[in-house]
């Protein structure tokens, strides 16, 4: 079943239209985890030049969803703090590192850090999922 979860996954990210639109590539996906890519854009840029906070917000939300969805379950964000850091290089490949810190029942904690270069760390994120019972709708795609 993790199998067809996961690749179910990549293949929901390869169609997603808003994940073509910010450049979003799935890397990596497990139970509870997920690695998500994104290159910044001249047209990502906010007033001052640098990558749009809501750009970055994108990605973390990007690897936020595979990662809680990653049980086969529906899961949905109840709550996202984002703290950034530090702008990131123009033309930067940012990744967003989702991990799964608490998983209840109900509900799962996710903390999500997104690097550039792997190690310099532009933002991070605690967020909350609330888990439904109903199985991904597109597993039988």
């Amino acid at each position: 079943m993790e199998k067809k979860v996961f690749d179910a996954l990549f293949k929901r990210v390869d169609w997603e239209p808003f994940a073509q639109l910010m450049g979003l590539k799935l890397k990596k996906v497990d139970k509870g985890y997920s690695l998500v890519e994104m290159t910044t854009r001249e047209e990502m840029k906010n007033i001052l030049g640098s990558t749009h906070g809501g750009a970055i917000f994108s990605l973390i939300d990007e690897a936020f969803e595979t990662a809680s969805n990653s049980h086969g379950t529906i899961a949905v964000a109840l709550n996202m703090n984002v703290t950034f850091i530090a702008p990131p290089s123009p033309g930067a490949v940012l990744q967003a590192e989702a991990k799964e810190i608490n998983l209840t029942s109900r509900t799962a904690t996710y903390l999500i850090n997104v690097t550039e270069g792997g190690d310099r760390l532009i933002a991070t994120c605690q967020a909350l999922v609330y888990r439904k019972k109903e199985m991904l709708p597109f597993l039988e795609e």
